[in-house]
């Protein structure tokens, strides 16, 4: 591995669920980790606070295929003789022991984290398919860095949900062979930079396969990255490659923003027949959001306006969709109207929400994490010119991360697109 691995060293961030609540974590657990605390400074934002900190974090899942029951005590002598005399009688002493209390449903709709919500869906996706198998540095007992697999390893055991070696190559050149066997396994990355060890395999072997045999063989392999900055970290932790990935024929690229997308996405990326590179915006891993368990109503691939507006359309995904938002908002009070819509998939694009949306609102800007030079955002903003230009009322603008290096942590304000580089951008696009 990289000599900047063990220089950073690793970042464990984990979830204020309940200021009440203290977790003990075992030494072990935690050897070798540096902790980043993230905390909620007011609503809607994260902040970083001194870089370490100690954490506190809810091992209670909320979903769960079934609770258990509790399980039936043994009746005192007392009791059984009393049972025995007469059942009915009125005088004899009340048995202290209670009948077992029914098992409870888990709610249909229910408020929770990315991070749980993503945990939640892997283990449905175990649980109902024998040949999911998770693989990664440290998602056994630690639960991964981010906590996704937590407990993950000590229920479904270690031939489903194992620990690998530091070695991205590997792992993902094991996982191809063993979809070639027909398991369906899901790779963790530990950190978005930590996944270029491993791109060979997954741009010349696994995206390959499935074409090089004619369609015969199958590829139900999912990547898991984490994605983005807004952690305080340093380069390789923070960064957002998705445009090497989705401009490589052959690989299916997605990028949830909320905990009901996660659930979902990351169950139907398990279930697709080809390679699913699945990017989870580290920002919105700990903001909790509702999450319905029974109906998902979106396909994997649809992009969703999810505000609605008419003076122009802001497009972003992954962690810079709250930021849009954030600038609409913003924008309203100004009495401007901006609709914003949420791309979700990155390759294939669905391009048929955001299109009818320009052709409403006449301006395009693209917001994106990712430096802007050749990227994702530049190929949105290329169909879009073709596929609407006679509705484009200035050119289609890009806000993106600058064409450098990730900084250091204490820059990254500067570097990351905010609310107001957005502003900026429908500033310009309204002055034409």
């Amino acid at each position: 591995m990289s000599d900047s691995r063990g220089e950073t060293g690793y970042v464990e961030a984990e979830l204020i669920d309940d200021e009440t609540q203290q977790h003990e974590t075992p030494a072990a657990d935690t050897q070798a980790i540096d902790v980043v605390e993230i905390v909620e400074s007011e609503p809607g934002s994260l902040v970083l606070e001194e870089h370490v900190a100690e954490q506190e974090w809810t091992r209670e899942f909320a979903i769960e295929d079934s609770a258990p029951a509790a399980p039936e005590a043994e009746p005192t002598e007392a009791e059984s003789v009393s049972d025995e005399q007469d059942d009915d009688d009125a005088s004899a002493p009340e048995s202290d022991v209670s009948a077992p209390e029914p098992e409870v449903a888990a709610p249909r709709l229910q408020s929770l984290p990315m991070v749980k919500a993503l945990n939640a869906g892997l283990r449905r996706a175990l649980a109902e398919d024998p040949k999911v198998l998770l693989m990664g540095e440290d998602i056994g007992p630690l639960g991964g860095v981010f906590r996704v697999t937590e407990g993950l390893q000590a229920e479904f055991g270690t031939k489903r949900v194992l620990d690998t070696p530091l070695a991205e190559s590997g792992i993902i050149g094991s996982a191809i062979g063993l979809a070639m066997r027909g398991y369906r396994p899901v790779v963790e990355i530990q950190f978005n930079g930590f996944v270029f060890p491993g791109f060979d395999q997954i741009t010349t072997q696994l995206a390959k396969l499935t074409n090089r045999h004619s369609g015969a063989v199958s590829m139900p392999v999912v990547i898991r990255i984490p994605h983005g900055g807004h952690i305080g970290a340093v380069e390789h932790h923070q960064e957002a490659p998705e445009a090497y990935f989705a401009h490589t024929a052959g690989l299916r690229i997605v990028a949830p923003s909320t905990p009901h997308d996660a659930y979902w996405m990351i169950q139907e990326a398990i279930a697709s027949d080809d390679p699913v590179i699945f990017f989870e915006p580290m920002s919105r891993y700990w903001p909790k959001g509702e999450v319905d368990t029974v109906e998902n109503g979106v396909p994997l691939h649809a992009s969703r306006v999810v505000r609605s507006g008419t003076d122009a359309t802001v497009v972003a995904w992954a962690g810079m969709v709250p930021v849009a938002l954030r600038a609409a908002e913003i924008a309203a009070e100004e009495g401007r109207s901006l609709e914003v819509v949420d791309l979700r998939s990155l390759s294939p694009i669905d391009y048929g929400p955001l299109v009818q949306s320009v052709q409403k609102t006449g301006r395009l800007i693209v917001a994106q994490e990712a430096p802007g030079t050749v990227s994702v955002a530049s190929e949105v903003a290329a169909a879009v010119s073709e596929k609407a230009f006679y509705s484009l009322e200035s050119p289609v603008l890009r806000v993106a991360g600058f064409d450098t290096p990730f900084p250091p942590a204490k820059l990254e304000g500067v570097y990351l697109p905010d609310a107001d580089r957005i502003l900026e951008a429908v500033d310009r696009a309204l002055a034409y």
